[in-house]
């Protein structure tokens, strides 16, 4: 088989609240409140590009961590999940830090429309992307066959499902919409620290939309100290 390189092409971008790694869901459809855009590059906003689409209940995203970009890479990583200290291979992770830096999250289409400035857009819900994320295919999301009852998920069957809750006290909750603070109680759920961070005295934070917000963590329960 002859060696040859393909130059692809990004074709959009998402645009969302996610301003910082850190309060990214670690999967998409953790945080299904959560509402992004796709804005698609000039050279394709092509109304025909979608003909069909809104026939399909969601897609499939092929995209890059951006964020994560490096020359270098490792046969083995250390999930979060795992405490940061137990080692799988990068091919049973999926992991940031890959031979080529490509992300895919299965998201939900919520509209798809026609904007003055953006030509077609679509608005998705439950994705997992940074704002700014660049977005090289789209694909729908086929029920038939992307659906598989009996998968078993490796290591993840036994750190998957936990929530944490979630406290947002009333003095917080005054000063911002239902929405907002839906949003933000979804991604909190999760936990979006690193698996081995757990020091009830350390207050995180990350930006979310316009604001910052910073909490606390005590045993299973998340404390919202502020949203600034």
């Amino acid at each position: 088989m002859d060696n040859y390189s393909y130059e692809i092409k990004q074709i959009a971008h998402i645009e969302n609240d996610f301003r910082d790694k850190f309060g990214v869901p670690r999967q998409s459809g953790l945080a299904p409140s959560v509402m992004s855009k796709i804005v698609f590059e000039p050279e394709f906003r092509n109304v025909d590009t979608l003909r069909g689409l809104e026939d399909f209940s969601h897609i499939w995203l092929i995209w890059q961590f951006s964020k994560n970009l490096r020359d270098d890479w490792s046969p083995t990583v250390r999930p979060p999940k795992l405490g940061g200290n137990e080692r799988v291979g990068v091919f049973a992770s999926r992991s940031p830090f890959r031979p080529n830096a490509l992300g895919l999250s299965s998201v939900k289409i919520e509209g798809v429309t026609v904007e003055e400035k953006n030509g077609p857009v679509i608005k998705v819900s439950g994705a997992d992307l940074l704002n700014g994320t660049p977005i090289f295919d789209i694909k729908p999301y086929i029920p038939f066959t992307d659906i598989h009852a009996d998968a078993k998920g490796g290591f993840t069957d036994t750190t998957a499902g936990k929530e944490f809750e979630v406290v947002i006290p009333e003095r917080i909750r005054r000063l911002h919409d239902r929405e907002y603070l839906q949003e933000l109680t979804e991604v909190l759920r999760g936990d979006p620290r690193p698996g081995y961070h757990n020091d009830p005295e350390r207050i995180y934070g990350f930006g979310l939309g316009a604001c910052e917000v910073r909490f606390r963590v005590i045993d299973d329960v998340i404390t919202v100290i502020s949203i600034e």
